[in-house]
């Protein structure tokens, strides 16, 4: 234990050095980056539909003029009650199974064993995809390449992007790497603005992580290490820890509900495009295409919000790892991006409900809560 202290000290003070360094950089080059990020944000502002679509594409789908989802849905509503009924269904009936007490009394003994490893399913997911990012020279995705964005200090970023990725994913000093990750989100933030909502998976991530630390399979736990953390540590952990992981669960949420709301509502020619684009996905499912998307965005919206209110969290973290199966399977899509998706709903499924989430407030008792 004796050497925690020095160790700490050290990455404190070359963390200081470098922001002594980076915030003159910033200053020097944010007009020319605020710049950069005005004039692409049209081509990146497209969510994860830009992954499978031509640039051309995308620009005129973002210039045309959306389509009309109600006449969509008043044409179709027939199919619209049809589905929205099972949908309902589907729904009350996940709802009664997991707060069934017989269910509870069986597996809750086995769900409580495991929220202490979700917050390492998380410092690790996001440490692969600030690592995965390096190597694909972007940040959050590939739209944001660090060139665009960073100029001249891109390779810097870069060699950032891999520190910080080795120590979330090793558990060493996790905090101090969180906070570097928080700082390259502000300046994304400050270069795209409004898109970075996208990406506020990545905000809530880091926020857990500048919170807890690193406590299980971890490098340097902070349990071990927390007599010689600095005071204000110990009080923030005490203090933030139960806020901690619904804040996750709104952010993540709120990344889904933008990134729907803006490519299958506001320009919901892009999701029309890529449905013309796999004539076998339509013909797959069987619905015309302006149907298969509002379908589409009115079950991401659903995820979204059920996450953000924090209802049924393991059967929405189930389905979206379902749904994200289908598309990278299907389009083929690069994994790295989604790397942190997938990763944030495992950890929800370790970690089950939080007070402050609807089900837990109402359902969630001393010694059980409810199972999906």
């Amino acid at each position: 234990m004796g050497t925690d202290k020095p160790a700490a000290l050290g990455g404190a003070g070359l963390f200081s050095k470098v922001i002594d360094w980076w915030i003159p950089c910033v200053s020097a080059h944010f007009p020319c980056w605020a710049g950069m990020g005005a004039t692409v944000i049209p081509s990146v502002a497209s969510a994860h539909e830009v992954y499978v679509l031509p640039p051309s594409i995308v620009a005129q789908a973002i210039a045309t003029p959306a389509f009309s989802e109600w006449n969509t849905i008043l044409t179709n509503a027939g199919q619209f009650s049809f589905w929205g009924f099972i949908t309902a269904l589907i729904i009350l009936i996940v709802f009664f199974v997991s707060i069934s007490r017989r269910l509870e009394h069986i597996l809750d003994p086995l769900l409580q064993k495991l929220p202490p490893y979700a917050p390492v399913i998380s410092r690790i997911t996001i440490g692969l995809s600030f690592l995965s990012a390096a190597y694909h020279n972007s940040l959050f995705g590939p739209e944001l390449p660090l060139l665009a964005t960073f100029g001249g200090a891109s390779t810097f970023v870069k060699a950032s992007l891999v520190v910080i990725g080795v120590l979330l994913t090793i558990g060493w000093c996790t905090r101090t790497a969180a906070l570097a990750a928080l700082s390259l989100f502000v300046i994304e933030i400050c270069a795209h603005g409004v898109y970075m909502l996208t990406y506020t998976n990545y905000f809530g991530e880091l926020l857990l992580l500048l919170v807890l630390g690193a406590d299980l399979i971890a490098f340097r736990r902070e349990d071990r290490s927390i007599l010689h953390a600095p005071p204000w540590t110990l009080r923030m952990k005490t203090t933030l820890t139960p806020y901690a992981f619904p804040i996750l669960r709104v952010a993540f949420g709120i990344s889904l509900l933008y990134a729907s709301i803006y490519a299958k509502v506001i320009h919901n020619n892009l999701a029309l495009d890529v449905a013309y684009r796999y004539p076998s996905l339509v013909h797959f499912f069987g619905f015309e295409p302006h149907f298969l998307v509002v379908g589409a965005a009115i079950i991401e919206i659903l995820i979204g919000l059920f996450f953000i209110l924090g209802i049924e969290i393991r059967f929405t973290a189930l389905f979206l790892l379902f749904w994200l199966s289908l598309s990278l399977w299907y389009f083929g899509e690069a994994v790295w991006p989604h790397v942190i998706l997938i990763g944030i709903p495992i950890a929800f499924i370790f970690y089950g409900y939080d007070t402050y989430s609807l089900e837990g407030y109402f359902f969630k008792r001393s010694d059980s809560e409810p199972v999906l």
